[in-house]
């Protein structure tokens, strides 16, 4: 493994990227070995994996090729147990193995909404379970979550995959405060890219611009030392922006029989975003009320 520096960032770090051997996996597998980082590409099936690890080996990289289900706990462990004995830890996991089963919700199936909740979320969770107390012995993790602008902000036909990369968002919220004190930072990637998974989804001339590769330098500010936590960043031909859960102000509409009426009166000042706020956790917003409630009852005599 190289030495951290200027040209290599990441040099002396591990890092687990899932789903990379085609597609943005392989691009960020690519990208993070460029780092400086040694790289586990994996794959659900050994051979693209391998051919992946041979690219990065080709460009004077460090990788190993490793095949895994991501929803296979018993397989995700073996996996992490072969990383830190073969590297002694494991400082990144990127969570990028994914699938689609589009259909308007009408038409989709149940089976299809589990199985893609099940690949990306439970999936995610699994291989974070996997590496967290590494981490945590360690007092060191970068992890990075891969959401979309379908669970942000919705998208027709992926309900399945809008509902599953949203409860990402979730996830990354509360493992980054379950891991603060142990130096583990968590954040999300939204990515926009031309993969497979996307191919029919957009027009061939924005599937152009889409290269995987201009996704990839996203994960450098989330994964490197000084890295934020519970960021959620969205990349895309090479434009980079910010995405946020806010709450906003709020207004105190009380108790009573016309509470409701007058909530649907005020609706437009309760949901107004100016002076709107990102928690710095979900109590955030009891306390708010709480406290709103507390300020609008009359003072004791």
């Amino acid at each position: 493994m190289t030495t951290s520096g200027s040209e290599n960032p990441l040099g002396g770090r591990v890092a687990i990227v899932t789903g990379a051997g085609g597609g943005l996996g392989r691009a960020h597998a690519l990208y993070l070995a460029g780092q400086g980082a040694s790289v586990v590409v994996n794959d659900l099936a050994f051979e693209p994996a391998e051919a992946v690890v041979r690219e990065i080996e080709a460009a004077g990289g460090t990788a190993i090729a490793v095949a895994a289900s991501v929803t296979d706990e018993t397989a995700v462990e073996a996996m992490v147990r072969h990383v830190v004995d073969q590297w002694g830890r494991i400082d990144i996991l990127v969570n990028n193995a994914g699938i689609l089963r589009d259909k308007s919700f009408a038409k989709m199936s149940l089976d299809d909404f589990r199985l893609v909740v099940d690949v990306h979320l439970i999936g995610a969770a699994i291989c974070c379970k996997a590496v967290w107390e590494a981490m945590r012995a360690q007092r060191y993790g970068r992890i990075v979550m891969t959401t979309s602008s379908s669970g942000l902000w919705g998208n027709f036909g992926q309900a399945n995959y809008g509902a599953a990369k949203m409860a990402l968002v979730g996830l990354m919220q509360t493992l980054a405060i379950e891991g603060e004190k142990y130096g583990i930072r968590v954040n999300a990637l939204a990515p926009t890219a031309a993969t497979q998974m996307t191919e029919g989804v957009l027009a061939d001339e924005s599937l152009a611009a889409l290269d995987p590769a201009l996704v990839s330098p996203a994960l450098l500010p989330l994964v490197a030392g000084d890295a934020p936590t519970r960021t959620t960043l969205c990349a895309g031909a090479g434009h980079f922006a910010a995405a946020e859960v806010t709450l906003s102000p709020g207004l105190y509409i009380g108790a009573g029989a016309d509470a409701g009426q007058r909530l649907v009166a005020d609706l437009p000042r309760v949901t107004a975003s100016e002076g709107a706020i990102v928690p710095a956790y979900g109590f955030t917003q009891a306390e708010r009320e709480v406290a709103s409630a507390a300020a609008a009852m009359p003072a004791s005599a």
